[in-house]
């Protein structure tokens, strides 16, 4: 069953776990690219912060299946 995934900053996301996303937490560029690479292949929905978009926006695109949604500021 495909699962929805969370990444950007710990005060941002950690309420999502609540709902059974899969929350991989990234402070800065370097963590949300390790979060990126770690990915679970099951994810379908991704949702990331307005940091997370500018940390990733090069490799977004390398992933067309999944549904990506921004959270608002």
């Amino acid at each position: 069953m495909p699962r929805a995934a969370v990444i950007g900053e710990a005060v941002r996301t950690g309420g999502f776990a609540l709902a059974g996303a899969v929350v991989i937490t990234a402070e800065d560029a370097g963590q949300a690219r390790t979060a990126w690479d770690s990915l679970p292949s099951d994810v379908a929905v991704l949702v990331l912060t307005a940091s997370a978009v500018t940390w990733l926006g090069d490799v977004l695109p390398s992933r067309p299946e999944l549904l990506i949604a921004v959270m608002g500021a």
